[in-house]
């Protein structure tokens, strides 16, 4: 098997295998990767990698979107948060501009990191819970 094919089919298998929390955090990975793969290709003046780069942020936020279950209060609030970040994608992809996407990576980053959090928190409450069993 090719070096690259190897690891193509253990990234498949990686996502396969992972819990809907943990695909969660490879997404809010993935855009924050992706928007600093951007601003790198703005910078180095490659324009159509930038575009690509963006618009596969964008993807990923839509995504995101698209996935929030509006049973909850904070469904509103995260998706009022992508649309925002989502526009400004838009924005900086056309302008080929890295502030906004500087105030984009900040705010993926921040629910990125308590969503982290929040992974790390339910599964400290299972092993108590195990443990007390």
């Amino acid at each position: 098997m090719h070096a690259s094919n190897a690891y193509q089919q253990y990234k498949v298998n990686a996502i396969e295998a992972a819990r809907p929390e943990e695909l969660t955090l490879m997404l809010y990975n993935g855009a924050v990767r992706f928007m600093k793969q951007g601003q790198l290709f703005i910078d180095a003046g490659d324009i159509e990698k930038a575009n690509n780069s963006i618009t596969r942020a964008q993807d990923i936020i839509l995504e995101l979107m698209a996935t929030l279950d509006p049973r909850y209060e904070i469904s509103g609030h995260l998706y009022n948060i992508y649309d925002y970040v989502n526009r400004k994608l838009i924005e900086a992809n056309l302008k080929k501009d890295r502030s906004d996407i500087d105030q984009s990576i900040e705010l993926i980053s921040s629910i990125r990191d308590a969503w982290e959090e929040a992974i790390k928190s339910a599964r400290g409450e299972k092993e108590k819970a195990v443990a007390h069993k």
